[in-house]
């Protein structure tokens, strides 16, 4: 089983117009505002010897800052090109970076086969995923994590709809970095708000923690205020 094609090319078509400049990316943040907190909430339930794997890690922003918090840390994409943006950005090589679709369960369990059980660090990949996909996303998660694992999965909730529409209908559109999400035939926040434990549950893994969060944007609506979307966070893993 592999994501379909046309999602597939929308990812692709998206990083190869994308610049490697920071932030180009609408979530592209610093990793102030997104992994350093999120690693906080993790920590107290992990065992850092053991690698861990950041799914749909983009250009590799969040990849980095986890590199310096585990033994070992590797940056996935379903976009060659976003890997491609990833490993120029690695200059210093801190982390590993690959391509790889977490629909294919074959390719998902080789990747465990080499790491062995590891933490997952996911942001905002469910929401966007094509629904018949999502339950293979969760199932990729379990099979990571393996016994030893634990995964932090950050996920947009249906409050942040609201945000993105008032964005979209500011006095000049959306904004730029909005207007190419949307040009690119993304979809955010398209999960429901109990979609996301229920796949967790689903896949085999307990929810040991959770909590409300916003995930902070790289751009800003006309009046200068940044743009942060409702999230809910879980750290999960087996018990």
């Amino acid at each position: 089983m592999n994501v379909p094609e046309d999602y597939r090319n929308a990812w692709e078509s998206y990083w190869r117009e994308t610049t490697d400049a920071p932030g180009e990316a609408i979530w592209d943040s610093d990793p102030s505002l997104t992994a350093e907190p999120h690693t906080e909430l993790l920590l107290p339930y992990v065992d850092t010897a053991l690698p861990i794997v950041d799914l749909g890690c983009g250009n590799g922003t969040q990849t980095r800052h986890l590199a310096g918090r585990f033994a070992k840390a590797v940056g996935v994409d379903l976009s060659h090109a976003a890997i491609e943006h990833a490993r120029r950005a690695d200059a210093a090589g801190v982390a590993e970076f690959e391509q790889l679709d977490l629909v294919d369960g074959a390719a998902v369990r080789e990747l465990h086969r080499r790491l062995g059980d590891c933490h997952i660090y996911m942001r905002a990949v469910i929401h966007q995923s094509r629904p018949e996909n999502r339950a293979a996303v969760a199932d990729a998660v379990a099979e990571l994590v393996g016994t030893r694992g634990r995964a932090f999965v950050v996920e947009l909730v249906s409050a942040s709809r609201e945000v993105l529409r008032q964005a979209a209908e500011g006095p000049d559109g959306p904004p730029p970095k909005l207007r190419r999400v949307f040009a690119h035939g993304l979809k955010p926040a398209d999960a429901s708000d109990e979609e996301v434990p229920a796949l967790l549950a689903e896949a085999g893994l307990d929810i040991f923690t959770s909590g409300d969060t916003a995930l902070a944007q790289t751009e800003y609506l006309a009046d200068g205020t940044r743009i942060e979307l409702p999230a809910r966070w879980f750290v999960a893993g087996r018990s």
